[in-house]
């Protein structure tokens, strides 16, 4: 009874001891956390007979076809017939001590684990079962060493629960059902793909990061080397938390901290920032198996020249590290309730979740970070938050959610012994005041922060001269790595100058400039942008050193008016005066509470998505429409002509190439001649990759149909690092990563 063919020929015995053995590893780790006898045993049971569905005459014959046997398998009546649907007959369920709601929930996590498009047909399957299943039976019994139904078991305890309207839902079901099944079938997704995977179910579960973070910090920062921050989470690893701290708090290892002995996932929404991270605990830490997941983490890991990238990145795909850093598109995506959204749900219910400056997100994504909160505290996770600026209505939901309980607590962290700011509210526009920010630099590391990449390549052509830098979204990849680069030289060596850039630079390149100027924005993006400049320094002279230009104001789109209008509102009171950072939160607080929003179109977009997630059926999204609204996608992958023209040699070896590793560098070398831009510009300027290769079937396919070519011009030159990149004009030419 083969089970599979691929990678290589395994049996059903095999496979299955292969998830058994996987089961030992998840209860032996996980069971002070589901201390349940019962969603053990019905997980094993599960596991057992998962697949023996397989044993029909159809799946045998092109198991043996594939594999050129000279085995006889008697020819199937009944044609292809999905396995999932038949391993339930052969469930021994009248010899089992299991009420009513257990059958069902054992049943339809086993017949669901694969999720088809085509709904189990009952009166078709009992004639499958009656007509060929049953004769399989002793054979079952013999090679799998595993009980059967005896001939009296009515089939009415197997084929009811498969009728598709009884289906397990959470808007049908009582919780106690919903969550059992949600565990025994999201854990056995689990098992199943580590199991065909090869990989382990989980790794390192007796490592403790918060040891491992504390012993690091000791040994390199002294016995008393955690801040107050840091002594707070350490302290309340068994809490909730939400954590509004500052800049230079020690965000980072305080997150880690707080992870203690448990199975911890640390979100962030900047690809770059991830990848730092995992570069700091694996390398700084030592911790080699710490994981990594985001859209292309493979490409990091590579690069790298980790020589086991291969298997961390198998590991990171699974889930089974105990630390894994990855974006929310990865994991946190389960509310949309997806077909095998289980999987990820389940995983929450012994884990921790940390989600880092989520005021990067927009509404509706936050609406679906909290609605994954709501589903993590109900299942037994927990959860942390950790941000510079924490929006009062979203704390606001989560109370009305019930989740701030007495097992939660919300604390604030910044520094009062010094000041870091002094703002200057310019009633101009920014590209009227380029004389300051030229005289400024002669003396100064000078940061200009506007709000569009046109505004951006405007105010460089402007200032254009010895010294000054232009940093956006628009440069191919491998340009952007090298700009990225030489900002953070620029701002640590003894050098004064002008670096222009957007909110790029807010969350994801860690810097310190002398003085700021900036457009105006929403005061959570100014918040951010501050924290480039006088990072972890107190402002040591009278002047400001932030200066905020409110006219002529670029990305009417991109930031929310009424949040904007608010913004200026509460700035005019510090106006020419140093700001605290105990102000800085509170006017957070007040910009983004109730009282101030209610009549704005972002509360009414946040408010719409959560009523929209509160009453979301089961199974309407795909796992691609989840993971996309969460990337926040609208933009397409391109590569500028005269790029496209100089690496065709690229493209030729892609086509011939066979060698699958081979071809994955070959990708991976033309990603980094790409660029983002929004889907909607230049439709008529791009046209698709013109090499192709020949499939199974005959047919030509394009061998990147992902990528297309830009017909606009590209400007940029590697060894002076000059240029403006992409030329071309957009309102919306913005994204963060």
């Amino acid at each position: 009874m083969i089970a599979k063919t691929r990678p290589e020929m395994e049996t059903l015995k095999e496979h299955t001891d292969e998830l058994l053995s996987r089961f030992t590893v998840l209860k032996n780790a996980y069971y002070e956390k589901i201390p349940y006898e019962k969603v053990w045993d019905l997980l094993y049971k599960a596991a057992q007979y998962h697949d023996l569905g397989k044993v029909n005459n159809d799946f045998q014959t092109k198991m043996h076809k594939a594999l050129k046997t000279d085995e006889a398998v008697s020819v199937s009546e009944f044609g292809h017939v999905p396995h999932n649907y038949l391993s339930p007959f052969f469930l021994p369920v009248s010899d089992w001590d299991l009420s009513k709601e257990e059958r069902r929930i054992l049943i339809q996590a086993i017949a669901f684990h694969h999720e088809r498009n085509t709904q189990p047909n009952v009166s078709f399957l009992t004639e499958v079962y009656e007509n060929e299943i049953i004769y399989h039976f002793p054979k079952i019994v013999s090679e799998m060493n595993i009980k059967v139904p005896d001939k009296n078991q009515k089939k009415f305890k197997i084929t009811n629960p498969l009728k598709p309207k009884d289906r397990i839902t959470e808007v049908k079901d009582n919780k106690e059902t919903y969550n059992l099944y949600i565990l025994i079938k999201g854990l056995l997704h689990r098992l199943d793909h580590a199991a065909s995977a090869h990989v382990p179910i989980e790794v390192d579960t007796d490592v403790n990061i918060a040891e491992l973070t504390h012993n690091y910090m000791q040994e390199n920062f002294g016995s008393n080397a955690l801040r107050p921050l840091q002594e707070f989470t350490y302290k309340n690893q068994n809490k909730n938390l939400i954590v509004v701290a500052q800049t230079g708090m020690g965000k980072t290892e305080a997150a880690l901290l707080w992870a203690g002995e448990d199975k911890t996932f640390f979100t962030l929404p900047i690809r770059v920032s991830l990848n730092a991270l995992y570069d700091r605990v694996r390398n700084n830490m030592n911790y080699k198996n710490v994981g990594l997941l985001h859209g292309t983490s493979a490409s990091h890991l590579d690069e790298n020249g980790d020589e086991d990238w291969e298997i961390i990145y198998d590991q990171s795909r699974n889930f089974a590290n105990k630390l894994l850093f990855t974006t929310i598109d990865q994991i946190l995506k389960f509310p949309f309730k997806f077909k095998g959204y289980e999987k990820y749900f389940a995983t929450m219910a012994f884990s921790k979740v940390i989600i880092d400056e989520i005021q990067a997100y927009n509404p509706w994504i936050v609406a679906v970070l909290l609605k994954a909160i709501e589903m993590i505290h109900e299942i037994g996770g927990k959860f942390m938050i950790m941000t510079a600026t924490m929006p009062q209505i979203y704390l606001d939901e989560l109370a009305d959610r019930g989740i701030l309980d007495n097992n939660a607590i919300t604390e604030e962290f910044v520094d009062e012994s010094f000041i870091r700011h002094k703002i200057s509210l310019q009633q101009t526009a920014i590209k009227d005041d380029t004389g300051r920010i030229t005289e400024m630099a002669t003396e100064q590391k000078v940061l200009v922060i506007v709000n569009t990449v046109d505004r951006a390549i405007e105010l460089y052509e402007q200032l254009k001269g010895e010294n000054v830098h232009l940093l956006h979204s628009r440069f191919i990849q491998r340009d952007r790595a090298l700009l990225e680069d030489e900002i953070k030289r620029f701002a640590e060596e003894e050098e004064n100058g002008i670096w222009i850039t957007t909110q790029l630079v807010e969350a994801s390149i860690d810097i310190d400039f002398d003085v700021l100027f900036t457009e105006l924005s929403t005061i959570d993006s100014l918040l951010q942008r501050f924290g480039r400049c006088y990072r972890k320094r107190e402002l040591d002279h009278d002047n400001p050193n932030v200066y905020i230009y409110t006219e002529d104001v670029s990305g009417t789109k991109i930031y929310d008016k009424d949040i904007v209008n608010i913004t200026e509102k509460y700035l005019q009171s510090f106006n020419y005066k140093a700001i605290s950072e105990k102000e800085k939160v509170e006017l957070v607080r007040k910009i983004y509470s109730k009282e101030e929003l209610q009549r704005s179109a972002f509360y009414a977009e946040f408010q719409r998505a959560v009523h929209k997630l509160n009453y979301l059926e089961d199974y309407q999204y795909t796992n691609d429409e989840a993971q996309e609204i969460l990337r926040d996608i609208q933009s397409v992958t391109v590569i500028p002509r005269t790029i496209y023209d100089n690496i065709l040699d690229l493209f030729e070896a892609l086509e011939t190439e066979k060698d699958s590793s081979e071809r994955t560098k070959l990708r991976r070398e033309i990603d980094k001649f790409t660029v983002s831009i929004p889907a909607y510009k230049h439709k008529q300027e791009r046209t698709p990759i013109d090499f192709y290769q020949t499939g199974k079937d005959g047919q030509k396919y394009n061998i990147l149909p992902d990528v297309e070519v830009l017909d606009v011009d590209y400007d940029f030159e590697p060894d002076t690092l000059a240029g403006i990149g992409l030329g071309e004009k957009t309102e919306m030419g913005i994204m963060l990563d």
